[in-house]
């Protein structure tokens, strides 16, 4: 393919011909973290860096002065760290190990301008620069092109575990515009677009608690709410076994165990039955409007357990072992009993039904025999709306959080390999 006027080839791909290609290893200097147990992490001592933490944040920078309060700390004389150990301002601290190779490449750049005494910990590799090559801001994005994250891929080792050595990101290559200003406008390009997703993430948390205290309002038993077991008012019938007929192509979608959140909504997990297996399934696929609760767990906390799916499609789904299937007897509104049994007083009331085992579970007799507080029909079906209408507003909220997630991926492949410039 013939080059665009102004690129060149190079080994991360086509850059432009002003930018240059830095191994890591040219740009920083790399050391371990100081090795301490979630265990001895308390909230007092010095800040702390967790590598599980680096893990389940959404986010590619730390702002300490900004999350003092919610950074774990550890109470340890700071003689026993490692200076190299202590994280500076515009410090990049990559984690070491992950379950998949996906993580190999999470890290986060730490912003620190008041010089906090912040500890990297287990599990961590601490990146200083060696000279002013890149510019502060710019690290937060530089590390997340399809091409740099390639890299960590292939260098991460292991089965079950996949892990990364100092001397193997020092050789990762990105590439770099010539200029600060460059890198400067890149930055605050992508800072914006983060900006605009942070800001739908928490507009999303927000209409959740507000819905969460929208449902403990409305489903709060009130005067003329009858108490009917869940036998009474739905028909059931427990799953098979049906692990056998299993593939991942095409057919019914199979409803087990790993299809439940704990907060009740569906979960994706490809696994279908082919159609050639009907007469083997066809007492088992669900039909719109009928639920199906999850009997047992595989933690022993019961995250998942008694958790139901509203089904909105017939014919679709076919429910596998250790899951039931309710269907609504008339006047008993499906959208209701969905948010009544997902609610924090009922599934609380399941959990505590759980007997002990390999995976946690209850028996049937005790689901069919739970107490309810149910109203007449025309007010399930006026909480049913009140509550459906806040999960369509979410919804939306999430769409449109989708689509910046999106967009902001194109941006960085646009920007940070210099297709697009902002100069």
């Amino acid at each position: 393919m013939e080059l665009k006027k102004g690129y060149k080839q190079t080994e991360v791909g086509v850059i432009p011909e002003d930018w240059e290609i830095f191994p890591l290893g040219e740009l920083f200097s790399f050391s371990g973290g100081h090795t301490a147990s979630r265990d001895q992490l308390s909230g007092d001592g010095f800040c702390y860096l967790h590598y599980g933490d680096i893990h389940k944040s959404n986010k590619t920078y730390m702002n300490v002065k900004n999350e003092y309060q919610e950074i774990p700390k550890l109470n340890v004389p700071i003689k026993m760290v490692s200076q190299k150990s202590l994280l500076n301002d515009g410090d990049v601290v990559f984690v070491d190990a992950s379950e998949d190779d996906e993580g190999a490449s999470k890290h986060i750049v730490v912003q620190n301008q008041d010089e906090t005494t912040y500890i990297s910990g287990l599990h961590t590799i601490v990146s200083k620069s060696k000279n002013d090559y890149v510019y502060n801001g710019y690290k937060q994005h530089c590390f997340q092109t399809a091409d740099v994250k390639r890299q960590f891929k292939f260098y991460a080792v292991g089965t079950k575990v996949s892990g990364i050595s100092k001397a193997n990101i020092a050789k990762i290559q990105i590439p770099l515009p010539p200029t600060k200003a460059e890198q400067t406008a890149i930055a605050a390009a992508l800072s914006d677009a983060d900006a605009l997703i942070q800001s739908l993430e928490k507009l999303i948390a927000k209409k959740r608690l507000i819905k969460q205290g929208a449902m403990q309002e409305l489903l709060k038993p009130k005067k003329g709410w009858m108490v009917k077991k869940l036998g009474e008012i739905c028909d059931f019938q427990n799953g098979t076994s049906l692990e056998r007929l299993f593939n991942k192509n095409e057919g019914y979608s199979v409803i087990s165990i790993g299809n439940y959140s704990s907060s009740g909504n569906y979960v994706e997990t490809n696994t279908f039955i082919d159609n050639v297996h009907f007469d083997e399934i066809a007492k088992f696929l669900l039909k719109k409007n009928e639920l199906t609760l999850l009997m047992n767990d595989k933690t022993s906390i019961g995250t998942i357990i008694g958790r139901v799916l509203l089904i909105e499609q017939d014919d679709k789904y076919v429910f596998n072992q250790r899951t039931m299937r309710l269907k609504p007897k008339n006047n008993y509104n499906s959208l209701f009993l969905y948010h009544l049994i997902n609610s924090g007083l009922i599934h609380k009331k399941i959990v505590l039904l759980a007997k002990p085992g390999t995976q946690i579970y209850v028996n049937t007799n005790d689901i069919i025999d739970l107490e309810l507080f149910i109203p007449k029909p025309e007010e399930q079906t006026a909480i049913a709306t009140i509550l459906a209408d806040m999960d369509a507003e979410i919804s939306a909220i999430e769409t449109n959080l989708a689509k910046y997630k999106l967009i902001k991926q194109g941006m960085m492949q646009e920007l940070l390999t210099g297709r697009t410039r902002l100069v």
